[in-house]
């Protein structure tokens, strides 16, 4: 499956200031299939060592780290060459061995000649877990995210892509929005697992895409008893199922009481961090004013928190196919808008932004905010369906004047009052 991260993965092989690169994000999010993909490409030879399939490969970073003695007991371990510059050298699961992770600086300093790709998931907690140095200044970080909409039609109907550019570029009305929203309600459903698309382009059954859902889900419950901290367990399980519930209620920002009528930030706001790092929730923070740089004016005891992937949102929500994709039958009320949220969160995030959301305790809220390329601000209102009155953004604007805003709703593309009009299946188009 096309990811869109391969351009990413180019700029690093040929930049003149590449060091060892480290692809970080959740499991199942497709970053040993992607760089797999990305060697046979680009490589005469792609050499895997995956850390998690045994000790004897990790006994080779127990003692010196001088590149050259390890590349020898690597090419002896497989039986292969691995050859500078043809020979993509690829650390798969590389939190497992927190040896590996320092070697990476050595690698940077004294065999820059070595192109070197590490990923992993839950990195943060195995660098916590193993007391390990991160090689800081020495390695490329990339992080990669579920496939997002524009990815989901590179596999469902690329020809699509090229006439949603230009009518967010011309503000032109698009004559298949109607269809398009139907592929987005589809995405809603299937979410960016590339397992749960792959079988969904394979099959069009949606027993067997939310299988997928839930096997994925039962990985991270597996993480969550293996590696989180013993004394967080249990807490970090009943966060993460806390999510749909607290993206559904009117208030969306996260309340620590929706868990239970006891608990407290103090004693789950680590599991919350956990869950952050391994990638599982993505993290809106409250700017208390929407000025530049917003990180200046976080509210430190207010966020929002959202699900990785939509598909699991609805998927641990337990909401069945038809009722996702229905246009006139379906779900309605807080969960509609809550999956909207989840949704263009994660595009957003996925499109480098960190967004942000703006509000007047118990008056008015704007969903997001983003910093574009040119540092301006950028308010975001986002509706589930063609309900489009925004109280919040207009008190927005009445207070800080932005050049534009924009609402992502179901209605057509458009520019009227300063506001631009985005489709949600066309969030993908907001660059930075």
């Amino acid at each position: 499956m096309k990811r869109l991260i391969e351009q990413d993965l180019e700029k690093w092989k040929n930049s003149k200031d590449r060091m060892p690169l480290l692809l970080v994000g959740a499991r199942q999010t497709g970053k040993t299939h992607t760089v797999m993909e990305f060697g046979k490409k680009n490589y005469a030879d792609t050499a895997m060592f995956n850390f998690e399939a045994g000790n004897s490969l990790k006994s080779i970073f127990d003692g010196d780290l001088e590149p050259k003695k390890i590349i020898r007991e690597l090419e002896r371990h497989s039986g292969r060459s691995i050859i500078p510059n043809e020979t993509l050298l690829f650390f798969d699961e590389i939190q497992a061995c927190g040896r590996a992770i320092t070697s990476l600086k050595y690698f940077c300093e004294q065999a820059p000649e070595y192109h070197i790709i590490g990923a992993g998931s839950l990195l943060d907690s195995y660098l916590v877990r193993e007391k390990t140095s991160f090689p800081v200044g020495k390695v490329n970080l990339l992080t990669m995210y579920p496939m997002t909409f524009r990815e989901f039609l590179e596999e469902i109907n690329p020809f699509a892509i090229p006439l949603i550019e230009e009518s967010f570029r011309e503000n032109r009305n698009d004559p298949e929005n109607d269809r398009m929203m139907e592929l987005y309600r589809t995405f809603l459903f299937t979410g960016g697992m590339p397992k749960a698309i792959s079988k969904w382009k394979e099959t069009k059954d949606p027993d067997l895409v939310r299988m997928i859902q839930h096997e994925v889900l039962t990985t991270y419950l597996g993480d969550m008893g293996k590696y989180a901290p013993a004394s967080e367990r249990v807490k970090t399980e009943a966060v993460y199922d806390s999510l749909p519930a607290q993206l559904a209620k009117e208030n969306t920002k996260f309340q620590y009481s929706v868990i239970g009528s006891r608990a407290r930030a103090v004693s789950y706001g680590d599991s919350m961090k956990w869950l952050i790092s391994a990638g599982l929730v993505l993290q809106c923070q409250r700017a208390t004013e929407g000025e530049m740089p917003l990180a200046a004016f976080v509210d430190l005891n207010s966020y929002k928190a959202y699900m990785s992937d939509v598909g699991l949102l609805n998927a641990k929500s337990d909401i069945p196919y038809n009722m996702i994709t229905s246009r006139t039958h379906g779900i309605s009320g807080g969960p509609k808008g809550a999956m909207a949220e989840n949704y263009v969160m994660q595009e957003l995030t996925a499109n480098g932004f960190t967004p942000y959301y703006w509000g007047i305790h118990g008056k008015a809220e704007v969903d997001f905010l983003i910093q574009d390329g040119k540092g301006k601000i950028i308010p975001i209102e986002t509706k589930a369906a063609d309900n489009v009155m925004a109280k919040g953004l207009r008190e927005y604007v009445k207070i800080y004047s932005p050049e534009y805003s924009i609402r992502i709703s179901s209605k057509n593309f458009g520019f009227d009052n300063d506001i631009k009009s985005v489709p949600l299946y066309a969030v993908w188009c907001i660059e930075r």
